[in-house]
């Protein structure tokens, strides 16, 4: 059973798999693991734990995967899944080098950390289907652009324009973003890491060059400082997610308008078939795009309450991360992929119907 329609068989087409099997708990996992293992390296690397220690560390956490059932009570006791995984990591370290293993760190520079990575994952995959839309809709411009169309103001007739003007409205906003996705990426692809209240205290002074031989190990950038409570990056990351599926809204909501029977300006190839009149081909791609779109503005709207996060550390704001930003992620990924598919059934764009 699924609580939202993106990992769910029953409404396949919000489906992104892709994008959502980055968050799944093994994976989750997974990452908590590389993180904690580049910490053991850099504190051998600057002498806080011997290379013994380093070693039993890191054989363990090659293959590391503890119960998730004493994971999940540890969770509901703390609140958060970190302080169960390390004692279940000590225990399978043992002594005498139990104590090496997330050394002098908490649980937010492992779990943004770790978030860290499964975004840079997930932009990856964002960035090239951002790509190819916008060269698939170059392509549309090439086969249906020169084609006369009704300009249309407030929904009425308005002036002739061509297909190509519409194409380019859709087109346009997302080369800005495009443009826009490196500062977006720079705000989240960095490494968390602070220890106990983000002062980096904690390593016998070492704590800036176990931070600096971290983000190397991982490939993030290193912010020189923790953003414990600086929550600006995702909210800015949200932003541009939000107004990514935004712009895809609007291409879904033209074509939606576009392939009304008696309108007739577009003509889209596929399904859309309706239980109760076979007579019918909706217009479910571009629906979708605009329900997506509608959402995603929600979700940025609540990174943005998860950005007034008090003193050192928020266990209100941060939680509210956890259960919006995977879905705004999924659901412009989900976006990006109906949009590719939904230009590529365009048969026909103006012209008579």
């Amino acid at each position: 059973m699924s609580l939202t329609p993106f990992e769910n068989p029953l409404f396949a087409l919000f489906e992104d798999r892709a994008i959502s099997d980055l968050f799944v708990p093994a994976r989750t996992l997974a990452l908590y693991n590389e993180v904690e293992a580049a910490l053991v390296r850099a504190a051998a690397a600057e002498g806080i734990v011997s290379r013994e220690a380093e070693a039993r560390v890191l054989s363990v956490l090659a293959d590391f995967a503890p119960d998730p059932h004493r994971l999940a009570e540890g969770s509901r006791r703390d609140g958060v899944p970190i302080p169960g995984y390390v004692r279940a990591l000590r225990e399978a370290v043992g002594e005498p080098h139990a104590g090496a293993a997330h050394i002098g760190s908490t649980t937010q520079d492992i779990m943004d950390t770790a978030r860290a990575l499964t975004l840079r994952e997930a932009n990856n995959v964002l960035a090239r289907r951002l790509a190819s839309l916008i060269a698939a809709l170059g392509t549309l411009d090439d086969r249906f652009g020169d084609a006369p169309l009704m300009g249309r103001t407030r929904m009425q007739a308005a002036l002739p324009i061509t297909a190509g003007h519409r194409i380019a409205a859709w087109r346009r906003p997302l080369v800005r973003q495009q443009d826009r996705f490196a500062a977006a990426r720079k705000s989240v692809e960095c490494l968390q890491f602070g220890g106990a209240v983000g002062t980096r205290d904690g390593w016998g002074g070492q704590g800036d060059a176990i931070a600096r031989r971290m983000a190397e190990t991982l490939a993030l950038a290193e912010p020189g400082a923790a953003w414990h409570t600086e929550r600006d990056g995702i909210a800015h990351y949200g932003g541009w997610l939000a107004t990514t599926a935004a712009a895809l809204g609007k291409f879904g909501q033209d074509i939606a308008l576009m392939t009304q029977q008696g309108l007739g300006e577009a003509t889209v190839a596929g399904g859309g078939g309706s239980s109760a009149m076979p007579h019918k081909q909706n217009p479910v791609g571009a629906e979708a795009m605009v329900s997506l779109a509608r959402v995603t503005a929600g979700h940025g709207a609540a990174l943005h309450h998860a950005a007034v996060a008090e003193q050192e550390r928020s266990g209100i704001a941060w939680a509210i991360e956890w259960m919006v930003l995977p879905q705004l992620v999924t659901a412009t990924g989900a976006a990006l992929l109906i949009a590719g598919d939904l230009t590529s059934a365009i048969t026909r764009l103006g012209g008579p119907a």
